[in-house]
């Protein structure tokens, strides 16, 4: 399949690819092996944890896993919006399980993780929007675990700022919150979401102290122009932290991948972000919003 320059102002294709495109070398993923991968394995079983790195089918689940490192995902494993990228599970929610920010906490202590990701599915049917099980959560991992660090990649909680008000004031390292696309794909991609909405998250949130973080996939069709107002507008907003990388389709049902994006062009993206201002910028085919999190903490200017 023909490149398209990611320099030109057109978009990345003109048509969708079929569903389950050939991918590229560059895409392909050692398979999950390894007495590491094992134990996390075992952990997250005996735990009845949830992450998104099996619901979310991610590829550097065995890369993570075999690191002894997982993203976790509170609230359940079904989510309320049914976003036309994502392999989690949309219906109707669990009743909220007030014990799991306990296990979730012990799990890490048994993992010995330094750093904890931790994310939910989108609970719009609760009035908090889940808001008080993240608050619990972090404080569960902060009295069990007080070495360990913590990414939080949350939901936007309809726009329901008091809820949010609760993830700044637990106070994790990181707070993250996925713009996903570009604008003139966003309802497309994000059903239920609005861009300038995630934005105004990233804002509140940088404006609470928090370090922010922010992730986009490309090959859904966009611009390279578009990626990069998209970068530019989560700068102007506060974002610290931007994640770059190349959308995958879970299932035939979800959105088809228009194009596989050049590792080149990800490493150009990287240096537009560093020269607009973003303190950490990871782009690259198999970059998700968590991997290399434990990274994110700390500047990545010195990374370029």
């Amino acid at each position: 399949m023909e490149e398209t320059p990611i320099t030109t102002a057109t978009p990345c294709s003109t048509a969708p690819a079929a569903p389950r495109t050939k991918k590229p070398d560059w895409l392909r993923v050692k398979l999950p092996i390894g007495e590491n991968y094992k134990q996390v394995r075992n952990l997250v079983d005996t735990h009845k944890l949830h992450t998104i790195c099996e619901s979310g089918n991610c590829p550097n689940m065995g890369e993570c896993w075999g690191a002894g490192t997982a993203t976790f995902m509170i609230l359940g494993n079904v989510c309320t919006r049914s976003c036309g990228f994502c392999a989690v599970a949309t219906g109707r929610p669990d009743a909220v399980d007030w014990d799991e920010p306990q296990r979730v906490a012990e799990a890490i202590y048994l993992m010995k993780v330094k750093h904890a990701v931790i994310t939910s599915v989108d609970r719009d049917e609760l009035k908090d929007g889940g808001s008080i099980i993240w608050a619990n959560t972090i404080k569960a991992v902060r009295s069990l675990n007080p070495d360990t660090t913590m990414e939080t990649l949350i939901p936007d909680f309809r726009g329901q700022w008091e809820n949010l008000q609760r993830i700044i004031e637990v106070a994790p390292e990181v707070v993250s919150h996925n713009l996903e696309t570009v604008e003139r794909l966003t309802k497309q991609v994000r059903i239920q979401a609005k861009y300038h909405r995630s934005l105004e998250v990233i804002r509140r949130l940088k404006d609470g102290g928090m370090r922010t973080k922010s992730g986009i996939m490309l090959g859904l069709g966009e611009t390279k122009e578009e990626v990069v107002q998209a970068m530019q507008d989560l700068y102007d907003n506060g974002c610290d932290v931007v994640t770059l990388g190349q959308y995958l389709q879970p299932t035939p049902k979800h959105l088809p991948v228009v194009r596989f994006v050049h590792p080149d062009e990800f490493a150009e993206l990287r240096e537009i972000g560093y020269n607009m201002g973003l303190d950490y910028v990871e782009a690259g085919p198999l970059v998700r919003s968590s991997y290399h999190a434990e990274k994110h903490i700390h500047s990545g200017r010195t990374a370029k």
